[in-house]
């Protein structure tokens, strides 16, 4: 399938610096997927999602706590070194307590000339929460406007909201085929496909995905491995489909942000754009940086497992996540209540041993 070869993305940072300059658009960057990316393609601005690298970290320790996980370590490393000088600003949706505390580093530090805090509400079960999140996007609207010198119109915003809406339908479409067993897509190729949706010009985006749907509509051979579904934050590793496929199992679905989460949840057409747009990041599925009730989270993982025929899960977290940890006993329990056996993976952004891993994952497959 050769259309793949256009999501395989060597290096983020040399990609956006060659579309930057063959478009001449200025990048945002963002680290979490609560980000409102529609608002700044409305205005006419590249959204660019860095995951931090996977080097050695020095000049960062300077700054941050050696217990920050490492997304947030690598991701102002990399600034700090000037791998990100590319990059015209940043913007910090409120999430975890690292992320949030980085976004004050970043502006002081990074020496980006545009700076952006979108402090979303923590619980998202009210109807004053709604409005707030509205009152957010009006005042992140009129932020852009003055410091790109740019207008954001509703009919910007209505394209946006129209592109988003097709991005995220596509990507929902092939993760169903591959659940379903009617695509011949690996586990790391789905990964390329997403985290690619995050990086490259998304009208380029929209119409790769369309063009890779027909020839991915294949019928394989009937799928004997196991069903696991992954449940974490990111999944800055591909290895790890690799090797849960070698160890006779196969990843069906996710509760990732570089997953479901970032697709999941159509923006309405039919209302004012920004009301719109803050109802989708209102009713999204939530991480564990966002609470609705005590239920939530479980009983729409408990769903994703029925709907997908999920068989175990892992838990995939980054060391010192503090909110999926806090949510880790919580689910686990949940997923215990109803009978799918699951293991827990900390990882750094570099794997441990391949032979230690592929060992851990084998064994938990083959208990089920």
């Amino acid at each position: 399938m050769d259309i793949l070869k256009k999501f395989e993305i060597g290096n983020p940072y040399e990609y956006v610096a060659s579309l930057k300059k063959a478009t001449g658009k200025p990048v945002l960057a963002y680290m979490c997927s609560y980000t409102p990316e529609e608002i700044i393609y409305a205005a006419g601005l590249h959204p660019f999602r860095i995951f931090g690298q996977v080097e050695a970290i020095s000049k960062a320790d300077a700054h941050l706590q050696a217990y920050s996980c490492s997304l947030v370590r690598g991701a102002l490393e990399d600034a700090l070194q000037g791998k990100l000088s590319f990059v015209d600003g940043a913007v910090f949706p409120h999430t975890c307590d690292s992320i949030q505390r980085l976004s004050d580093i970043w502006r002081l530090n990074a020496g980006m000339k545009h700076h952006f805090d979108v402090v979303w509400a923590v619980k998202l079960n009210t109807q004053s929460a709604r409005k707030y999140m509205h009152d957010v996007l009006v005042r992140f609207v009129s932020e852009l406007e003055q410091s790109f010198v740019v207008k954001i119109t509703d009919e910007k915003l209505k394209h946006a909201i129209t592109t988003y809406n097709e991005i995220r339908s596509l990507l929902k479409t092939i993760w169903q085929l591959k659940s379903d067993n009617k695509s011949a897509l690996t586990g790391s190729q789905m990964n390329a496909l997403i985290k690619a949706a995050m990086i490259m010009d998304r009208d380029e985006v929209v119409a790769n995905l369309r063009a890779l749907i027909p020839s991915i509509q294949l019928s394989p051979k009937k799928e004997t491995r196991k069903r696991i579904m992954l449940i974490g934050g990111i999944c800055n590793h591909p290895d790890i489909y690799d090797y849960i496929e070698s160890g006779g199992g196969v990843v069906v679905w996710d509760d990732l942000c570089t997953g479901s989460r970032y697709f999941e949840g159509a923006i309405a057409t039919d209302e004012d754009p920004l009301t719109a747009i803050a109802n989708r990041y209102y009713e999204r599925n939530l991480c564990p940086a966002k609470h609705r009730d005590y239920y939530t989270r479980a009983e729409t993982i408990k769903a994703m497992i029925k709907e997908h025929n999920v068989q175990g899960a892992i838990f995939l977290y980054l060391k010192f996540c503090d909110p999926h940890s806090f949510d880790y006993p919580y689910l686990k329990e949940a997923l215990d209540e109803v009978g799918v056996p699951s293991m827990l993976v900390e990882l750094e952004q570099q794997l441990p041993s391949e032979g230690q891993m592929k060992t851990r994952l084998e064994a938990f497959i083959d208990m089920i």
